[in-house]
């Protein structure tokens, strides 16, 4: 009888190590995540920095506001594909922005609808002349995925923020800084680009991944102990 019970009692308890193991591994996820968006939050919440010069400096300063002052170079802007936060397809506006420094930085403006794409019909929103930005910093994450198509300098054609490719486009020769930033929610003229779009929140649901794991282990031990206690009946 003990043998007849040995593999099912195997498999069972692999089973169960198995769905802990994996219930446990997204509370450490959700415990990571968590820390994650506290990061994010405490960072966007800082007073503004200048903008950093090197790539190791900005990658400690992540999502951290920069204040910067320049010009926006408006006759270089980039459109890139993007989807608003209410589902309206239109276009993140990246300009560059000529610093007083000489060096150059990607700004993200903001999103325009489809309508807008074309800044003949937003002149009011091109800053001429000196100004200053504000917005968090954010680092080059390259493609969002492989279903994103590639991007097509040659005819100013984006469908994510590469900013190598980006800072070839500005000016081959142009010091362009190795990140960018969206700018804040600052009203421009006109009302577009509206700013203001950086995602601060994450998507987190480790918490009921987690639950869904241990219930299943639970329930593979009320399986076990039903199916044991037929067999023991069986051979009473």
């Amino acid at each position: 009888m003990r043998r007849s019970l040995l593999w099912p009692s195997v498999w069972a308890a692999v089973g169960f190590v198995l769905l802990i193991g994996l219930g446990t591994w997204q509370v450490q996820r959700l415990h990571w995540k968590e820390g994650l968006i506290a990061a994010r939050q405490a960072s966007f919440q800082l007073p503004p920095a200048p903008p950093p010069p090197s790539l190791a400096a900005a990658q400690r300063l992540e999502y951290h506001a920069v204040r910067a002052a320049g010009r926006f170079l408006n006759d270089r802007e980039m459109p890139v594909a993007a989807i608003a936060a209410d589902g309206a397809a239109g276009y993140d506006i990246v300009t560059p922005f000529a610093l007083d420094n000489g060096k150059v930085l990607l700004v993200d403006r903001g999103f325009v609808p489809t309508a807008l794409k074309a800044p003949d019909t937003r002149r009011a929103g091109e800053i001429q002349g000196p100004t200053t930005v504000t917005g968090p910093l954010r680092l080059d994450l390259g493609r969002p995925s492989w279903f994103t198509p590639d991007n097509q300098p040659a005819r100013n054609e984006w469908y994510f923020i590469d900013v190598g490719a980006m800072a070839v486009t500005v000016a081959p020769h142009v010091d362009v800084l190795p990140y960018y930033i969206d700018a804040d929610a600052t009203p421009n003229p006109g009302g577009w680009p509206k700013g203001g779009q950086t995602a601060i929140d994450l998507p987190n649901h480790h918490l009921s991944y987690a639950i869904t794991w241990y219930a299943l282990a639970a329930g593979l031990v009320q399986i076990y102990a039903i199916f044991i206690r037929r067999q023991l009946k069986e051979r009473a």
